[in-house]
């Protein structure tokens, strides 16, 4: 059995604009060295669109709106970067979308190193945390969810998930001090 952390979305752009993603940076900075001394792989996940808009759906009002929020979501820009330490060994995973799976190669990379389990954390609980949790049950993974490590704009909404719709779905709910 092997185990991944899925950190999605804790990117400059993001934390820079949004203090309630900002908040879950010092718990994932802390959780990272812990997780790496116990053989975890760790894969972060950023959100980008390429600047000539050719990855935008015609008339999605929402990610044309994180398109025009400026070079948070342009690919290749500062705000794109991921806003945690980041080491040689850990992978980094660009998406398009609210799943860190949709469209994307973090498939190959956790069948590659066997993994059968994973971790989720980041930002928001409400899209990604939860598009990545759902494509996860859907491919048979063991889930966690690290309570601390993730953050959205509605504490309310947070909770919610927390504390009803990832059990029902069959995640443990944890905090990434119990975790690791």
């Amino acid at each position: 059995m092997k185990t991944a952390l899925i950190v999605g979305d804790i990117q400059r752009g993001i934390t820079g604009a949004y203090p309630f993603a900002r908040q879950v940076v010092p718990t994932l900075t802390d959780l990272l060295p812990r997780a790496r001394a116990a053989g975890i792989l760790i894969v972060f996940v950023h959100i980008a669109f390429r600047v000539n808009r050719a990855d935008l759906p015609p008339g999605n009002a929402l990610f044309s709106a994180f398109f025009d929020a400026g070079d948070s979501f342009h690919e290749g820009a500062a705000g794109a970067l991921i806003d945690l330490p980041v080491e040689r060994e850990d992978v980094i995973v660009l998406k398009r979308r609210a799943s860190a799976f949709a469209g994307t190669d973090l498939g190959l990379v956790l069948r590659a190193h066997a993994v059968d389990a994973i971790a989720i954390a980041g930002v928001a609980t409400s899209a990604m945390v939860a598009a990545t949790f759902y494509d996860a049950a859907d491919r048979g993974y063991r889930t966690t969810v690290l309570r601390d490590g993730c953050a959205d704009s509605d504490p309310t909404v947070h909770g919610f998930f927390m504390d009803k719709i990832f059990p029902s779905g069959g995640a443990e709910i944890v905090s990434c001090a119990d975790w690791v």
